[in-house]
């Protein structure tokens, strides 16, 4: 009876650096599907998986950055698509790696599949699973990952 006083779990969505021109750029690698396609597919999939999700995008590292702290005590966990900074930010992976939240990383193309640069993920080390190649449908399994730890 108790279960349904039980608040659903809370998840912040962040993508990084260019994810904006989902649909735009380059999508023979990242598909057709804009920004506001994974995200309308990431509420649908929290929905599905008992979340609440609160979507945002960036191109501006600090802003990152400064939305992994605030999730300390707001959110539950955080599903991150850190695009390009994956392979540069000590600062994302610092971030992350202080709130201590179940983090679960998200790239739509294969990363290792890619030049050699993006093979290193400084994100990676700080979350509980990658996910990479599967498109954004890699949001959805993320999703279902994050609720499983969850629970």
């Amino acid at each position: 009876m108790h279960n349904a006083w039980i608040m659903a779990k809370h998840v912040l969505v962040l993508n990084g650096p260019n994810l904006n021109m989902l649909g735009k750029r380059e999508p023979g690698i990242y598909g057709a599907e804009t920004l506001s396609d994974v995200e309308a597919l990431c509420r649908a999939a929290g929905e599905e998986f008992g979340l609440t999700v609160d979507c945002r995008q960036s191109n501006f590292e600090g802003e990152l950055v400064t939305w992994i702290q605030e999730a300390l005590g707001t959110a539950d966990g955080i599903l991150i698509n850190p695009g390009a900074y994956s392979h540069t930010s000590v600062a994302i992976h610092d971030a992350l790696r202080a709130v201590g939240l179940p983090v679960a990383e998200v790239h739509i193309s294969n990363i290792h599949q890619r030049e050699a640069f993006r093979h290193h993920s400084y994100v990676s080390s700080v979350a509980f699973g990658v996910i990479c190649g599967f498109g954004t449908l890699g949001y959805k399994l993320a999703l279902h990952a994050l609720a499983q730890k969850l629970k």
